[in-house]
């Protein structure tokens, strides 16, 4: 970027997405029917940064056949899924204020002249041309979608609403920020998603603890921590979503003005399959050795891109279904591999979190009670621990 050139495109905000029609189903439990979404959907988001314009992104990247919106818009929000009619602005593709998204793919909007402050809420609002199944999904917010008949993408109040635990098709914000910042994409599965956090709130999640944490820092260069935590997501096997060395092209390195990442993801390849301490017969697990390999390669990938990488130690978890002793030996085989890394930073989240006295398990201040998620208290924890100079640079 030239002296004087104008910061360009900038996350500031995202997901990373799932595809419903293929969640794991519980066994004994019927596989849930297509979700078929007509209407209006909208959803609100947290931005991470300052900006002066914005774009959103729609993805239709699990659909098989496109998506198509009959109008949508951005604004403030005002809380409760409303939003500030002043602020209202409409989103639109190459001009056009109905487009497609082909299946498969994703599209950004044209720019919206909307400013914005980090910690704000936006609400996006979408109307479909036609009902579609719900294909592209995920749970950041954790209070889901709204959905609403016909065309209310202009309404500050949403009428004869729906709710649903899921969002739909938006999966990324930009802004245009007045100064360059940089991009840290937290990545990794329901621990970076926000599992566990006692209120559930969008705030108590430990990326946006350690973006809030990084905010308005006199003298130094802007920080927006992007969240693509996945829950269930195992780094080597597809499960809740496409695994974590399949999706890192397009949750990291695809982020707009990405500058680092930080990788915590294993622990589900390490417990899934165990059951009372026991392997459940026809499961076999990675080795240690390829979850460090598994690494490996997202290290590479993203410094390949010019990301400054981060990796995050595993957290204890004896006492919840995945322990045993021989994952117990997995998991400290692979966090002595990410100690001894002279190359990235390290971010030791488990010597923040575990039990002084037992440092196979948390520490109970900072448990969400089921020994694998921490709490609120422990993801202001490991927000603590990852606020590192790197990020700053």
């Amino acid at each position: 970027m030239g002296a004087h050139a104008a910061p360009g495109w900038t996350a500031a905000w995202a997901a990373a997405p799932q595809n419903f029609d293929a969640l794991p189903q519980l066994p004994g439990v019927p596989a849930a029917p297509k979700w078929m979404v007509q209407g209006t959907v909208r959803q609100q988001l947290t931005v991470a940064l300052d900006g002066k314009q914005v774009r959103v992104r729609f993805s239709n990247r699990f659909g098989q056949r496109p998506l198509r919106i009959a109008a949508a818009t951005v604004a403030l929000g005002t809380g409760g899924g409303n939003l500030s009619p002043g602020t209202r602005q409409p989103l639109a593709i190459g001009g056009r204020a109905a487009f497609e998204v082909p299946a498969g793919q994703e599209r950004w909007t044209d720019g919206a002249d909307l400013a914005v402050r980090a910690g704000q809420i936006l609400v996006v609002s979408f109307a479909l041309a036609e009902s579609v199944p719900a294909t592209v999904v995920h749970r950041l917010p954790p209070d889901g979608a709204w959905l609403a008949s016909g065309n209310q993408t202009d309404a500050a109040q949403l009428k004869d609403v729906q709710r649903k635990p899921w969002n739909l098709f938006v999966t990324g914000l930009d802004v245009k920020p007045p100064t360059p910042a940089n991009v840290l994409v937290a990545f990794g599965d329901s621990i970076t998603e926000g599992s566990g956090a006692e209120s559930g709130a969008d705030a108590a999640r430990y990326p946006q603890r350690l973006g809030v944490r990084l905010q308005g820092v006199a003298g130094h260069t802007p920080v927006a921590v992007i969240n693509a935590g996945m829950g269930g997501n195992r780094l080597l096997a597809d499960f809740t979503g496409p695994s974590g060395i399949s999706r890192f092209d397009a949750d990291v390195l695809r982020q707009s003005g990405a500058t680092h990442v930080l990788v915590l993801i294993g622990i589900n390849d390490i417990g899934f399959g165990t059951f009372q301490g026991k392997l459940l017969p026809g499961f076999n697990p990675p080795t240690a050795q390829a979850l460090t390999d598994g690494l490996q390669q997202l290290v590479d990938r993203a410094r390949g891109r010019g990301l400054k990488v981060l990796l995050g130690t595993l957290l204890p978890f004896e006492g919840s279904g995945y322990w045993s002793e021989a994952n117990e030996a997995k998991r400290e085989a692979v966090n002595r591999w990410i100690r001894g890394r002279q190359d990235v930073a390290v971010v030791d989240f488990d010597a923040a979190l575990r039990d002084p006295a037992d440092g196979r398990r948390l520490a109970a201040r900072y448990d969400s009670g089921d020994h694998l998620h921490p709490n609120a208290a422990g993801t202001a924890a490991m927000a603590q621990v990852a606020d590192v100079p790197l990020l700053r640079e």
